[in-house]
């Protein structure tokens, strides 16, 4: 794996061969979590295909000649031509993996995966999920002498990772860098002793059996589960919005924010999510047009001043997204006004979505009893309705969802299981 700057990509990319190119940024936790598998997977294509990175805050004007507005974004070329297929934001090995094989012969892909060897690995408590609730309990658990795993499909952290600043933890004076504070509650857990397999491919996960299939060879098994999944942003379901992700539709500001220096956004939302973000957002950008569907925002007061006092932004209320389309550099927002039902355009450099969450339940839905939300029920202890199984932080049933109420969750259900097992 080599890295690149825009002077050597014509020698280095186009100048023949197949090639994928990966444009990442720093302070920007989906690239920390594609990076390993970009890695890994270099190992085994490496002899096939080139595998190269750059840094797209230093390379610019190429990356926005190449059309990526996203990080992480994988590029992918054969012979100097680009492939019609872009991966951005929170990329899976396995949709690398499906673009690769593409690239080469059945009978290679045959022989590269014949190189792959399952394995399992064995615990006492597996962890799904590496947020401030996962990573507590894996703390307390490996300070109890547990022999405990912790498994994300990102980088630790959690949704913390992607907020800019968080100033009601306690025992801090001053707000904190998201990131940051998720980066030290990593380093303690992981110092603790707890085995770290993040930023992987869950592929499968079987409760009953208590075990996990991850990157599509190695079993994880355990006696106990504890699920810390979090939540992920919901999306509108309007035209546009899941071809345009990533290519003028971003769900970080962290991420993307500082790409739009002196230039237009429209951010979609009212709640405390979209007004703290659009504070946050409005570092970089010179104007923002917030677009919320009620005629009063929804966020925090404190916030909603501040929101007020900024003069870069604007609210757009009872108005719902219709459609997104690009039209040469700029995106277009259509939208409707839920009094009159007439339709409008906004025009922008980008648009950034924060309309609530939803939790991560998809690969064991049917298998725990869930509120009607679709949030997972647990007892005082974090049990769940299946022997064994515990749930903790944003994904389970509760009326509050905080960083300080995953904290409390994940030390409840450590110390329910260490006394369980000993």
């Amino acid at each position: 794996m080599k890295e690149i700057t825009s002077s050597e990509f014509e020698l280095e990319v186009l100048g023949g061969g197949k090639v994928v190119l990966d444009f990442y940024s720093t302070e920007c936790p989906p690239c920390e979590a594609v990076a390993p598998k970009f890695e890994g997977l270099a190992a085994l294509y490496g002899k096939d295909i080139k595998f190269i990175k750059m840094f797209r805050q230093q390379n610019k004007p190429l990356a926005e000649r190449l059309g990526v507005r996203s990080s992480p974004t994988l590029l992918f070329f054969d012979n100097g031509v680009q492939l019609p297929v872009t991966l951005t934001g929170g990329i899976k090995r396995s949709d690398i993996i499906h673009q690769l094989d593409s690239m080469l012969s059945k009978e290679r892909v045959q022989e590269i995966k014949q190189e792959i060897k399952p394995t399992v690995s064995e615990f006492d408590v597996l962890i799904l999920g590496a947020g401030p609730g996962g990573l507590t309990a894996g703390l307390y658990l490996c300070q109890a002498k547990v022999n405990t795993v912790l498994i994300d499909i990102a980088l630790p952290g959690g949704q913390v990772s992607t907020t800019h600043e968080v100033s009601n933890y306690p025992g801090f004076i001053d707000p904190q860098p998201g990131y940051m504070l998720s980066h030290n509650m990593s380093e303690q857990t992981k110092q603790c002793g707890t085995i770290y397999k993040v930023a992987v491919d869950v592929t499968k996960i079987d409760l009953e059996k208590k075990e996990v299939v991850i990157d599509e060879f190695e079993t994880v098994r355990a006696k106990m589960i504890i699920i810390a999944t979090g939540t992920s942003p919901n999306l509108m379901g309007v035209p546009g919005e899941k071809e345009l992700k990533g290519k003028g539709i971003s769900y970080c500001a962290t991420c993307d924010a500082k790409y739009y220096g002196d230039k237009e956004v429209v951010v979609i939302g009212g709640g405390n999510s979209a007004v703290e973000e659009a504070d946050f957002i409005s570092r970089f950008a010179s104007k923002i047009t917030m677009v919320h569907q009620f005629d009063a925002l929804t966020a925090n007061k404190q916030a909603q001043e501040k929101l007020f006092a900024n003069p870069k932004t604007s609210i757009l209320f009872s108005h719902e997204p219709r459609s997104f389309v690009r039209e040469g550099d700029k995106m277009i927002t259509e939208v409707e006004d839920l009094k009159t039902n007439t339709i409008s355009k906004l025009a922008s450099d980008g648009v950034f979505v924060f309309i609530g969450m939803k939790p991560n339940i998809d690969l064991f839905r049917n298998k725990l009893e869930l509120d009607q939300w679709g949030y997972i029920k647990t007892n005082e202890d974090m049990q769940t309705s299946m022997p064994g199984i515990y749930a903790v932080g944003d994904v389970i049933s509760k009326k509050y969802r905080q960083i300080t109420t995953a904290v409390a969750d994940g030390t409840i259900a450590a110390i329910a299981i260490a006394k369980e097992l000993n």
